[in-house]
């Protein structure tokens, strides 16, 4: 199972929806982006990195995946 080091989870941000690294950007947020055509250019506050990992996280639950985040 992969884990998940950007991916962050907190009940008091963004309503606990997934987010990277603890800011107000959720994956929904950056898969959206990118779905309508936006590029990583379009996201200069995420690194190559975060966008990696939220596109990995995205697929893992369309997939029904269990996900396992870095504590």
């Amino acid at each position: 199972m992969l884990g998940f080091h950007r991916v962050t989870m907190n009940p008091e941000v963004m309503g606990g929806k997934p987010c990277i690294r603890g800011m107000r950007v959720t994956v929904g947020m950056i898969v959206e982006a990118l779905a309508a055509g936006r590029t990583v250019a379009d996201l200069p506050y995420l690194e190559e990195e975060d966008i990696r990992e939220a596109l990995a996280f995205a697929a893992r639950l369309a997939q029904g995946h269990e996900i396992r985040l870095a504590s």
